[in-house]
């Protein structure tokens, strides 16, 4: 038998499309909220990646010891990459 080669983006289709199914078939809701909540939930990552970065950019202002951290860290990296 001969390989089946499945792509990245295959690979990527085939968890959406499976995501959508559930979320039509498996939530208990109404019909306009399962069919949005099917569509939508790939979206849920970039939220999540979104809350992070916020939170992480408040703990800068509201802690200023871990403000300073990152901002000397960023500082030595940016003098590292500069002089490579």
């Amino acid at each position: 038998m001969g390989s089946v080669d499945i792509g990245v983006w295959d690979l990527v289709i085939v968890v959406y499309v499976a995501g959508v199914a559930w979320g039509l078939f498996v939530i208990d809701a109404r019909l306009a909220a399962r069919a949005g909540l099917a569509l939508l939930w790939p979206f849920g990552l970039l939220a999540f990646a979104v809350t992070l970065a916020v939170l992480l950019s408040v703990s800068l202002v509201a802690s200023p010891a871990i403000g300073t951290v990152v901002l000397l860290s960023v500082a030595a990296a940016l003098w590292v990459l500069s002089s490579t």
